[in-house]
Order: structure tokens, then C-alpha cells, then sequence
């Protein structure tokens, strides 16, 4: 079973400033896997191919990367995961942007712009939470409707769809913690009946 929360960017953004004639644009972007990561920085290493260095870094599950990409050793793919780190999130990919401006910065310098620059770039996607459900159909006449209704409005459910046909087919999402109790709750006021039947798990708000 997937965790029980989930806590991610919620969407894609950027953020520019600049620092002693250096430009620094940073992209956040919530992502599920490192492929979409991976794919998320070559896209912008290829926007941006005329910049000094594009800086990345990602949380994704037990995959962890970041990349200097050409500045001294961890002034800057290092700073940008800290900034995800301590933001609390996973499922998320950061790359900043680099155009040199002709002054150096110096590594304390650096680091610190990177971070902002990523930090700046998180605040604009904005955190948000999700949690686990799974997904299920209950299939019931028509006789019982009222009291699995009833039921689903005690507890922590999605409906995401109900069929009226010759029965009635509820596609629900129950909050995974409640599911076990939801299941025996739909089996006790059927007799033993009806139990529901589990499609699958997603994350939502």
C-alpha cells in the first residue's frame, strides 16, 4: 500500500531574480518518477542552452539526485536539494537557471543564490498535501441506497461516479484508513451481502 500522505509541489512555476548582474531563473515542477525528472531538466537545459549552467535537483521516492552542473562542487545542486529537503515535499524536481552576469559571487555567494533562487520557485508552486485513497465499486439494489448513502456521508469518500441501471454501481475513493472499516460496515448492513470490490489506490486532496 502506498504511503498515507503525500506531500508535493502544487504545480509547476518559476522565479527569477538577479544577483550582481547574474540572472537566476528558478523552475519547480511536481513530478512521479525520476524519468519525469530527468525529462523536466533536459527541457529546460535545452531552453535554456545558451545559459552558463542550469543547476538541478530532485526527490523522487528513494531516487535523490542533484547536479553542480559545471559550479564549483556543491555551490549549487546540493543548496537546491536542501531547499526541497526542508521544504518537506518529495514527488519534485527544481532546476535553476545561471545566466553569468561577469562578476563573481564566490561559493558562499552562490550557495546563497541558488537558494533563493529555488526557494523563490517552491513558494510560487506552492505545498500541498495529499492523501492516499482506494478506489472501489459497490454494486447494491436499490433497497439499500439509502443506507450505504448514509454510510459514505459518515466517512472520508469520494464519489466519483453512480450508475443507476437495473442495480446501482457507486465508483467511490475511500480514505485508505477507513477503508477497512467502511468494508465491514457495507457487509454488515448487507447481511453479508455485498462487500466492496477494490480497483485500485490514488493520491487526492
Amino acid at each position: 500500500m502506498a504511503e498515507q500522505n503525500l506531500t508535493t509541489l502544487g504545480k509547476e512555476a518559476s522565479a527569477e531574480f538577479t544577483e550582481k548582474k547574474s540572472v537566476f531563473i528558478g523552475y519547480a515542477k511536481p513530478i512521479k518518477t525520476a524519468e519525469e525528472a530527468e525529462e523536466f531538466i533536459a527541457q529546460i537545459k535545452k531552453k535554456h542552452a545558451d545559459a552558463r549552467h542550469n543547476v538541478s535537483a530532485y526527490m523522487a521516492g528513494n531516487a535523490v539526485r542533484y547536479s553542480d552542473d559545471g559550479e564549483p562542487k556543491g555551490t549549487g545542486g546540493v543548496p537546491v536539494l536542501e531547499v526541497l529537503k526542508k521544504s518537506g515535499v518529495d514527488g519534485a524536481v527544481v532546476v535553476v537557471t545561471r545566466y553569468f552576469g561577469g562578476i563573481l559571487l564566490g561559493a558562499p555567494g552562490l550557495v546563497r543564490a541558488y537558494s533563493k533562487a529555488a526557494a523563490m520557485a517552491v513558494e510560487e508552486a506552492g505545498i500541498v498535501t495529499y492523501r492516499n485513497y482506494t478506489e472501489c465499486t459497490v454494486i447494491c439494489d436499490y433497497g439499500l441506497y439509502d443506507k450505504l448513502l448514509y454510510d459514505i456521508g459518515r466517512r472520508t469518500i469520494i464519489t466519483d461516479d453512480t450508475d443507476f441501471g437495473g442495480n446501482i454501481k457507486l465508483r467511490l475513493a475511500v480514505l485508505s484508513e477507513e477503508y477497512e472499516a467502511f468494508e465491514k460496515s457495507v457487509y454488515s448492513m448487507t447481511n453479508g451481502k455485498l462487500t466492496p470490490h477494490k480497483t485500485g489506490e490514488r493520491y487526492d486532496i
